[in-house]
């Protein structure tokens, strides 16, 4: 009997967060000084890192670094990881680097984002590695770009640039 939806047996994922919450001095934080209480954990992360299985690991002035988990719950109908994965790893890369340089009381926004995916991920791919580095910081826009490698194979996966607006934060 062939398998089917309804016959197929279920597999269950399940994770946790911390409310988001925005700390106190937020605004008296530089971009930079935000993102290492974050790597540290005196942050706690996004709720979409846990969701989609990623974490910022490494930060400095003008670069990002992140790693992400690949698997099964990322699959597409096709059978490999979908393309929305990867653009949310880098987006968020991306924009980390961009608020590594970021004074106090500065904000960003990602108003672009270009994606150029160059091989298929699968769930035993193995933990990608993304790493941004920043373009351009101005007054008003900043730019990016970021490369996504496999930390075992070393081979180049996606890469993107970034267009961000900056502005004072509220």
């Amino acid at each position: 009997m062939p398998t089917t939806p309804q016959t197929q047996p279920t597999i269950s994922r399940t994770h946790s967060w911390a409310p988001p919450t925005v700390p106190a001095d937020v605004a008296e934080l530089s971009g930079l000084e935000f993102l290492e209480r974050l790597v540290d954990g005196r942050i706690a992360p996004p709720p979409i890192a846990g969701t989609l299985g990623f974490r910022i690991t490494h930060v400095e002035r003008g670069l990002a670094v992140f790693v992400g988990e690949t698997g099964e719950h990322l699959y597409n109908p096709l059978g490999s990881v979908h393309g929305g994965y990867l653009a949310a790893l880098l987006d968020s890369a991306l924009g980390c680097a961009i608020m590594s340089e970021l004074s106090p009381g500065t904000a960003y926004t990602t108003v672009q984002l270009g994606v150029n995916m160059v091989r298929p991920v699968y769930a035993n791919t193995g933990p990608l590695r993304c790493e941004a580095r920043t373009l351009h910081v101005g007054r008003t826009v900043a730019t990016s770009e970021a490369r996504i490698v496999g930390e075992g194979d070393g081979r180049l996966y996606a890469h993107a640039t970034t267009t961000c607006a900056v502005f004072p934060m509220r």
